[in-house]
C-alpha cells in the first residue's frame, strides 16, 4: 500500500530526529542541567550525579525502544512482520520499559519517603501508572503478534 509505504517512511524520518534530540539531550542537556541545579542549591548537590544518571539511563530506554521500533518498521516493509525476528524487536521493547519501570519506582519510592511536598510524588505516581499501561500494553501486543505469527505460520504449512 502506498500510504502505509509513506507512514512507514515518515516514521522512520521522525525517529532519526527524536533519536538525535535524545543524543543530544544525553550528553549535553541533561548532564548540563544537573550541574546548574547543583550550583544552585548546593545542599542538593550529593543528587547531581545519581540523577543524571538515572535521567540518562531513562533516554537510553527510550533510545532501545526506538531501535526496536525501526527494526520493526522494517519487517513491515518487507512483509515479514509476522514471523519469529519480529519476535525479539519487541521482546527488547518490553524489556526496555520493564527496566525504565523499575528505576522509576525506585525513585518515586525515594522521592516519596522524603517530600514535603505532594506535587513531585503524584507526578511520579502518574508517570509510573502510565509506564506500567505501556508496559503492559506492550506484552499485550507481543501476545498478539504470537498469536498472528503462529496462524500465518500455520496457513502456510497448509498452503
Amino acid at each position: 500500500m502506498v500510504t502505509e509505504r509513506r507512514a512507514v517512511a515518515a516514521l522512520k524520518v521522525f525517529l532519526v530526529v527524536l533519536f538525535g534530540v535524545l543524543v543530544l539531550f544525553q550528553t549535553f542537556s541533561l548532564p548540563g542541567q544537573f550541574a546548574h541545579m547543583a550550583a544552585e542549591s548546593p545542599e542538593d548537590a550529593y543528587l547531581r550525579w545519581p540523577a543524571t544518571a538515572i535521567a540518562v539511563f531513562w533516554v537510553l530506554c527510550v533510545q532501545v525502544v526506538i531501535v526496536s521500533t525501526w527494526q520493526l518498521l522494517s519487517l513491515v516493509k518487507n512483509d515479514r512482520i509476522f514471523t519469529e525476528a519480529s519476535l525479539k524487536w519487541v521482546d527488547a521493547i518490553v524489556w526496555a520499559i520493564a527496566a525504565a519501570w523499575v528505576v522509576l519506582v525506585g525513585v518515586f519510592l525515594y522521592v516519596g519517603f522524603k517530600a514535603d511536598d505532594p506535587g513531585m510524588p503524584l507526578l511520579l505516581f502518574l508517570l509510573t501508572v502510565g509506564v506500567t499501561v505501556l508496559g503492559l500494553l506492550m506484552v499485550v501486543m507481543r501476545a498478539l503478534l504470537r498469536q498472528a505469527t503462529t496462524l500465518r505460520s500455520d496457513m502456510e504449512a497448509v498452503i
